[in-house]
């Protein structure tokens, strides 16, 4: 008995190593404007169409409020905002993408989700430097899809840098 326990043990080890694996690399691109961008699918927990917001006052612009998510409040973040891009009135089409960053959920409110995409490293290029020796703050990298650019963010400091 214990060595069939040993075995499913090992099996299930294995599959959650392979399960890693296929997320390795994969980006949920969306919508800002007419611009792709895409987060690490590793950190996207669900999407769900707009809610009702709670304004929190005293918080930056770009941090809607918080919605109520099955008992969680969660604060939302509308990415457009985030960017300095101009605000638009939400539609059918705008998302909230949850993301999990070191146990911290948060809401980003994106125009429209387009598909889940497999980048590998091979096809990611820096981003762009907009001054000697800085690089553009939210981005993580370029992928390269067919002739197209997606715009990789990197979900930490678009959560947590400050403004500069």
């Amino acid at each position: 008995m214990t060595a069939l326990k040993e075995r499913l043990d090992a099996d299930l080890l294995e599959e959650e190593e392979e399960e890693e694996d296929t997320q390795e690399d994969e980006y949920l691109t969306f919508l800002i404007g007419q611009e792709e961008y895409g987060i690490e699918i590793r950190y996207v927990t669900e999407i769900i169409g707009i809610q009702n917001i709670t304004e929190v006052p005293d918080m930056p612009p770009f941090i809607k409020g918080v919605i109520n998510l099955r008992g969680k409040v969660i604060p939302v973040m509308d990415v457009r905002l985030r960017f300095g891009v101009e605000a638009r009135p939400y539609d059918d089409r705008t998302c909230i993408v949850v993301i999990n960053i070191g146990d911290t959920l948060v809401g980003l409110i994106v125009d429209r989700v387009f598909e889940v995409l497999d980048i590998p490293k091979t096809d990611l290029e820096p981003p762009p430097r907009v001054r000697k020796g800085e690089e553009s703050r939210f981005i993580q990298g370029m992928g390269k899809v067919g002739d197209k650019v997606k715009i990789i963010l990197n979900a930490e400091k678009l959560l947590y840098e400050q403004n500069a």
